[in-house]
């Protein structure tokens, strides 16, 4: 029995650990507070850095359409990353959720296959259709914070655009505040 505690331990250690995706270590998510006009940078849920931010022209309330102007709010995840942005660098946010395509289908804002291929997107961490009536390409990117000047985007000083775009990687959970 005690010969076989060496064979089993290394084993046991050469298998891979399923750690769940919130234990994993080093772990890094965004926190936007609309209101507060900040963007925190959260490493195993503590809060590293902020950043002021600018946000879109009407950014009281959640997006509900192309053009309104607003920042949406919820959860989402960066889908893109931009080296070569008109403002500076950019990262792209996985918007519209499917919780905006079921609220886009029942008003008859986009049909069942975009609605469909919203979804889709989601099941696999992929970029959502960006070309519907729900609007879409909101991106965290550079080119300037004071104000709130965007289409519905997250701005930022250009030198903390090139810090956070270093940092975060596709996937990194991003969480937008009213």
């Amino acid at each position: 029995m005690l010969r076989l505690v060496p064979f089993l331990l290394a084993s046991l250690l050469a298998l891979p650990l399923a750690l769940p995706l919130a234990a994993a270590p080093n772990q890094l998510c965004l926190v936007v507070l609309k209101a507060e006009r900040r963007l925190e940078l959260l490493q195993d849920g503590k809060v590293m850095k902020t950043y002021r931010i600018g946000l879109g022209t009407n950014p009281t309330g959640p997006k509900l359409h192309e053009g309104d102007g607003r920042t949406p709010e919820g959860t989402f995840y960066v889908c893109v990353k931009n080296p070569r942005s008109k403002f500076h660098l950019s990262l792209g946010l996985s918007y519209p959720t499917p919780a905006d395509a079921a609220r886009g289908l029942a008003e008859q804002r986009i049909t069942r296959a975009q609605h469909d291929a919203i979804l889709a997107a989601h099941q696999t961490r992929a970029t959502p259709p960006w070309n519907t009536a729900l609007g879409g390409e909101i991106f965290i990117h550079g080119n300037g914070s004071g104000s709130d000047w965007t289409l519905g985007c997250i701005a930022l000083d250009d030198d903390a655009m090139t810090e956070l775009y270093a940092l975060v990687e596709k996937g990194t959970t991003v969480e937008i505040r009213p």
